[in-house]
């Protein structure tokens, strides 16, 4: 086992802190408007290089949160995680582009699809933006993470396709004159993506309001940058600064998320943003214990190094089948196993896989033992019922876990079934039809006024 890191200090809110941040988040617009008003200010600087690496680092650290929070959104099944990561993916693949249109870099020559990638990257991410501010609960929070999957291969799709499009010049991005001006196709994209950056800052900020965060006030400072960029994309002139404000903008907001990130706690850094099912929902779900039977007894007789040996070359081996079956480990304490099925919802069958992980993990320990007769045989214990998915903790350090009656009576089957062995409850027996059991007969189990009536799995097929 692996400690944990020490937890991070508490980020501290105060009035004063709002006020700065809005006073920043204002600066930039004031900034364009007298640039434009004042056009000796707007000096032109065309430095390639410089404009390359800008880029280039803003399309990075947007690929590094889309990466990061697309992980944390699948394996906690949260959709605005999920659509907050398709709206910094669309930037990162888009702004990529953008820094291959420098002059000099992949073309010799101004190309009108690489330009205009920024403009349509950000104005796709305004819409996943919008769409992560939406209220989601129960069946259509499993229904928006299904959808944002395929959304996020469309995306990439999208990407390839407009990179070959704008590399073989096809209409409509044939021509070598480079939008950069408020023409009309900028304009068109420029409007509606404001507004939906506008909409999806305000519902954030709402959400601030009612629990303070920093990783909401990162992202809402991040949509109100990046709308700004939009409207100085629009109204900046070539190569002045003007025209840099708005890749600095693009830079700042993804520097704003990435700084909120780093600051939170390593594993739930995202809890902020999830939606009310995943910090604290019902479903019902499988959970599966698993403990060495005679433990204590062989620790007493060997070496800590031995015992540790033993445990991390059971681990290695009976974990990755587990995982196989769809299982989720929810926590490792000495000897002790603990797994979850159906906690993101998205398993209706999670009962058979539950029983078809409990199998595998014997299967795979006896392999292990057959090296090592005097080790301890594990035992199993699964359970089907209702139980509360929940966020636990404070900001210093949050697990994401099941709680409930139904994950302690599978503490306490396990704890009943014979070494080598997986027992089931009578909830888990009822969802799977043909499986081969034998009855272990009533079990009276701590905290239970009746008696319950346990089984032996051996098969999950006659």
């Amino acid at each position: 086992m692996v400690d944990a890191p020490p937890a991070r200090p508490k980020f501290v809110y105060s009035p004063a802190m709002v006020v700065v941040t809005g006073a920043v988040l204002v600066l930039p617009l004031v900034a364009l408007a007298l640039l434009l008003r004042e056009p000796g200010l707007d000096v032109h600087w065309e430095h390639h290089p410089s404009h390359f690496w800008l880029v280039l680092l803003a399309a990075v650290l947007s690929a590094v949160l889309a990466q990061v929070m697309g992980s944390a959104a699948l394996r906690r099944g949260d959709p605005r995680v999920l659509l907050v990561s398709l709206a910094f993916l669309s930037a990162a693949g888009f702004l990529a582009l953008h820094a291959l249109a420098t002059p000099g870099v992949l073309l010799s020559t101004p190309n009108a699809g690489f330009v205009l990638a920024t403009p349509v990257g950000i104005a796709v991410g305004s819409v996943c933006a919008v769409l992560s501010s939406l209220r989601f609960e129960g069946q259509r929070s499993v229904n928006a993470v299904r959808w944002g999957r395929r959304l996020r291969f469309g995306l990439l799709a999208l990407m390839a396709l407009w990179a070959v499009a704008s590399i073989t010049r096809l209409p409509p991005l044939h021509g070598t004159a480079v939008p950069e001006v408020a023409d009309g196709i900028l304009t068109a994209l420029a409007v509606p993506t404001v507004l939906l950056y506008g909409v999806a800052a305000a519902r954030y900020l709402r959400m601030w309001a009612e629990r303070p965060s920093l990783m909401l006030l990162s992202m809402v400072s991040a949509f109100v940058l990046l709308a700004e960029a939009i409207v100085a994309l629009v109204f900046a002139r070539n190569w002045a600064l003007s025209w840099w404000e708005w890749h600095v903008l693009l830079l700042a907001a993804f520097v704003l998320v990435v700084a909120g990130v780093r600051i939170q706690w390593y594993e739930e850094r995202f809890s902020d943003l999830y939606v009310a099912d995943t910090v604290s929902g019902r479903r019902e779900l499988s959970v599966l214990f698993a403990d060495l039977q005679g433990f204590t007894t062989f620790s007493e007789q060997h070496e800590p190094g031995e015992v540790t040996a033993m445990l991390n070359t059971y681990f290695e081996n009976v974990v990755p089948p587990v995982g196989r079956h769809g299982g989720e480990v929810d926590r490792i304490i000495g000897d002790a196993l603990m797994v979850t099925f159906n906690k993101r919802g998205d398993q209706p069958d999670h009962a058979r896989l539950a029983a078809a992980a409990g199998l595998a993990l014997q299967e795979a320990a006896e392999v292990v033992r057959a090296g090592h007769p005097d080790w301890p045989r594990f035992r199993v214990g699964i359970n089907t019922g209702i139980a509360s998915v929940s966020l636990l903790g404070t900001e210093g350090g949050r697990t994401h876990t099941v709680i409930g009656d139904t994950v302690n009576v599978a503490s306490r089957i396990e704890g009943k079934a014979p070494g080598g062995g997986v027992a089931i409850g009578p909830a888990t027996k009822a969802l799977l039809p043909g499986a081969v059991t034998e009855s272990l007969g009533p079990v009276s189990l701590k905290g239970k006024a009746e008696p319950l009536e346990v089984h032996r799995l051996i098969a999950l097929d006659s």
